[in-house]
């Protein structure tokens, strides 16, 4: 009787090896950025050749999505759809900085490889605009909504920034204090 042949050993390893592949993208991302990260460098940590590589992933903006969408899964971003419960605009500021904040501190080392590269870096920028410009743009307009005048809409702008978040923790606040100081900005508090 002749053997049935079966995928699933198969298809499992090959997952297996997809699997590998995007979370070595996702630690060089994480601690290179995605300018300085060769395709040949996540093969080589994955423990894969590159035709290997490149049979899951045909070119750099198919592996670019994947490990955007696998970093994006295990670290959302704040919903900015929720803070629209609150009425109060400084609350709902304070609400959504400190939720922003958070996400700042659990992702800064990804943050800060990938936005620097998105800088210089065209299809580091395109997957930024694609992950997360939808997000920061709807965070805008909800953390907006009822803040009046050009300046504190700017100081809006400046207080839901990656880098001034960085800015002042390095400077030694504390998430409150951070975000006290935003609010305190941007509501003339």
């Amino acid at each position: 009787m002749a053997r049935k042949y079966e995928l699933k050993r198969r298809a499992e390893q090959q997952a297996e090896t997809r699997r590998r592949i995007v979370e070595a993208a996702v630690e060089l991302h994480r601690t290179r950025g995605p300018a300085r990260t060769s395709l040949s460098d996540v093969a080589r940590l994955a423990g894969v050749q590159r035709h290997t590589l490149y049979r899951h992933f045909p070119n750099e903006r198919a592996l670019f999505l994947a490990c955007s969408g696998r970093f994006a899964e295990l670290n959302p971003q704040p919903d900015p759809e929720a803070w629209q419960d609150v009425a109060d605009p400084e609350q709902r500021l304070r609400v959504g900085l400190t939720q922003l904040y958070e996400y700042y501190e659990r992702t800064a080392d990804m943050l800060a490889s990938v936005l620097r590269d998105a800088g210089v870096h065209a299809p580091t920028r395109e997957i930024v605009e694609l992950r997360h410009g939808g997000t920061v743009r709807r965070t805008r307009t909800v953390l907006g909504d009822g803040i009046v005048g050009r300046r504190r809409l700017a100081l809006l702008d400046l207080a839901l920034e990656f880098h001034t978040w960085q800015r002042l923790a390095t400077s030694g606040l504390s998430r409150e204090e951070a975000v006290e100081a935003m609010v305190g900005a941007v509501t003339g508090r």
